[in-house]
């Protein structure tokens, strides 16, 4: 999609959601390296960015937002000069790159950074400051940190199917309002981003890159602007995540109810005298107790 000629791109229309800024998604399984690709993307982008610093189709400052605290710590390997980084460790780049690499700038938020007052809630605090809402300006000095000087930044979107911009007619959505402005925290800080400093290009990662629109999620519902799906029965056949395990509700005593003795297990007849009696310490638990523990060991 980048470095192709434009004869072989004739006829690929990628939609956007309605971004002034350019949106790619690659939809991966949990589990099958979705940070290592990041690594690669950046590393891809920083390198060739300052190997040919006119080619604006690549940019060495990259801004990564995670959906919460955990993962944007486990997301410090995405930085070049952070300890154990994925560079060094899964041996991205020759050694002889490591000082290219080092000229770009890598910034990790959590989304809740990302929040800011409006006008209205400021109004309803009681407070002696009354200073109005952050310009973008402001905003963007205060949200990108060593990047706040920067322009054509790249956006890595991690778990990105949090970040969708709402649809007008947002009844029509099966989501929870917390849902909903979280998405709208999400997508709005990119565009005050885009506004103040241009974002070059954002790439979202998910294993699930849907719009909410019900309780069922349909096709039609993923984002348009997936490029790339590598889903679980790939990710199986590949050897990196495990099958998964069919459970059957049944061990091996189903009563006529058809319904296992393990599903009320402290219903059981076997069980459920034996819970309030007194009992020393070497006393056995009852064996459907006793089975019921190694199973689910």
């Amino acid at each position: 999609l980048v470095e192709a000629p434009d004869a072989q791109k004739v006829g690929i229309d990628i939609p956007n959601d309605g971004s002034a800024f350019p949106r790619i998604c690659c939809k991966m399984a949990t589990g099958s390296g979705k940070t290592i690709v990041m690594t690669m993307l950046i590393a891809w982008h920083i390198l060739n960015r300052v190997t040919y610093p006119q080619d604006t189709r690549f940019s060495k400052n990259i801004f990564v937002v995670a959906p919460g605290l955990t993962i944007r710590s486990r997301l410090q390997v995405l930085i070049p000069s952070s300890p154990g980084n994925y560079y060094d460790e899964f041996n991205i780049i020759p050694p002889g790159d490591n000082d290219k690499l080092r000229q770009g700038k890598v910034v990790v938020r959590n989304r809740h950074a990302l929040e800011w007052d409006t006008e209205e809630q400021i109004q309803k605090r009681r407070s002696v400051d009354k200073r109005g809402a952050l310009s973008d300006e402001a905003y963007v000095r205060s949200v990108l940190g060593e990047l706040k000087n920067t322009n054509n930044i790249l956006v890595i979107n991690d778990e990105a199917h949090h970040a969708w911009r709402v649809p007008i007619k947002d009844q029509e959505i099966g989501k929870k309002k917390k849902d909903i402005q979280e998405a709208t925290i999400w997508i709005g800080a990119l565009d005050r981003i885009n506004r103040a400093r241009t974002i070059q290009t954002c790439y979202d990662f998910s294993a699930t890159p849907f719009i909410p629109m019900g309780l069922k999620s349909k096709d039609e519902d993923l984002f348009g602007w997936i490029v790339s799906d590598f889903g679980l029965n790939d990710a199986i056949e590949s050897g990196l995540v495990k099958t998964p395990r069919v459970v059957i509700r049944d061990d091996g005593t189903v009563g006529h109810d058809y319904k296992s003795r393990l599903y009320h297990i402290y219903n059981d007849p076997d069980v459920k005298e034996d819970l309030n009696r007194r009992a020393a310490e070497n006393d056995p638990l009852p064996d459907l107790i006793i089975n019921a523990y190694y199973l689910l060991g």
